[in-house]
């Protein structure tokens, strides 16, 4: 019942990371990477992976979802155990470039069975083709 808690609370919960295999895009580019997933105190039995590429608007201070991509999983993740999952994105043609007023971020969810989540976000840049 503890360790429950414990997780709820994000305390021993295993944690996800986007790795990517650079920083900077063009529209219609493939992004390529990784999720890395560490175990934490306890076993974990993971649900599903979301990732948002999200569009900041820095002047209406909002966020648009610009693309969801979901892996569906039942994998156990033992306490301390490392595992990656390979990671690949296509993004728009149609996707406007990063500026000061319009930056992206990947907002990467590990979803676990009892419903706890780990978070987390990644920057990217997309230039004018």
């Amino acid at each position: 019942m503890l360790k429950k808690y414990m997780c709820r609370l994000g305390i021993g919960s295993a944690k996800i990371d986007l790795l990517l295999n650079k920083e900077q895009y063009v529209p219609g580019e493939s992004i390529k990477g990784r999720f890395l997933i560490n175990g934490g105190l306890f076993e974990q039995k993971m649900k599903r992976i979301e990732c948002d590429l999200v569009c900041i608007d820095h002047d209406l201070e909002s966020e648009t979802t610009v693309e969801t991509s979901t892996i569906l999983t039942s994998k156990l993740i033992r306490s301390q155990e490392s595992n990656t999952i390979t990671f690949s994105f296509q993004l728009p043609e149609s996707i406007y470039p990063s500026n000061k007023e319009r930056s992206y971020k990947f907002k990467t969810k590990l979803i676990f069975e009892d419903g706890i989540k780990s978070v987390d976000l990644d920057e990217i840049i997309i230039k004018a083709a």
